[in-house]
């Protein structure tokens, strides 16, 4: 009879999985530093930071990020690069990396699409589909809880509030986030999920084999080192 994964295996696999995300955090930290070490007076920095937090990580580590990044530390050489393109089924992509060596990255990415049926396109071929919005998800499965998240949600500026499948998709200015976010916690909600974010205008559906080699590529992506988000224009079926 098969045995599953043993413990410590499990447990090797969220440490490893734990240390992407520390990485992606700590690279996000740094190049935010860039642009001043005090979080005070610059947004990019608190919400890295305040993913870092989210993520448990130490604020030894993060103060090392902040340092490194404000040259306080010894310069790093990271870049920030978007790449543009196309997956499967024709679903537009943008992908943010973060590297120390674009060559290396860039072909990394162009092998990851080709590998799904996807390609690299030229920059701008596909950033006008999407707009930068600050995007805060809530649990909303009853009319009663929909109702209040908007109602909270237009009273602390937000721009638009999007409910279906029992979740509310709340949507403001980048430069509002902080500020919406921070009003809607004051209500006592919850999110379940909060970041300014790459916001598709339309999604286009996407099912079948396209689907499944679409989940296949954002996995194979998430595995690079280099590459920090994905945001993609698909309607993807819930998982069953």
């Amino acid at each position: 009879m098969g045995r599953g994964p043993s413990i410590e295996g499990r447990k090797n696999a969220e440490d490893a999985r734990r240390g992407k995300i520390f990485t992606k955090l700590i690279r996000e930290i740094t190049i935010a530093a860039r642009n001043g070490g005090d979080p005070a007076s610059n947004a990019r920095l608190r919400l890295g930071i305040d993913k870092a937090l989210s993520a448990n990580m130490t604020k030894d580590t993060i103060e090392r990020a902040v340092k490194r990044g404000s040259g306080a530390d010894g310069a790093d050489n990271m870049e920030e690069l978007r790449y543009e393109g196309y997956g499967p089924g024709g679903v537009a992509l943008i992908i943010d990396t973060m590297t120390d060596n674009s060559v290396r990255t860039v072909a990394d990415v162009r092998h990851a699409l080709a590998k799904h049926g996807g390609n690299l396109g030229t920059s701008g071929s596909v950033a006008f589909q999407f707009a930068r919005v600050g995007e805060i998800v809530f649990d909303t499965k009853t009319a009663e809880a929909e109702e209040k998240v908007l109602e909270a949600a237009l009273e602390a500026g937000a721009d638009d509030i999007v409910s279906e499948n029992g979740k509310s998709t709340v949507l403001c200015a980048p430069e509002s986030f902080e500020s919406v976010k921070a009003a809607l916690i004051g209500a006592g909600f919850a999110s379940l999920s909060d970041d300014v974010v790459m916001r598709p205008a339309n999604r286009v559906a996407v099912a079948g084999d396209d689907a499944e080699a679409l989940h296949d590529l954002f996995d194979w992506l998430d595995e690079l080192d280099d590459v920090q988000d994905v945001y993609h224009n698909a309607a993807l079926p819930d998982p069953t």
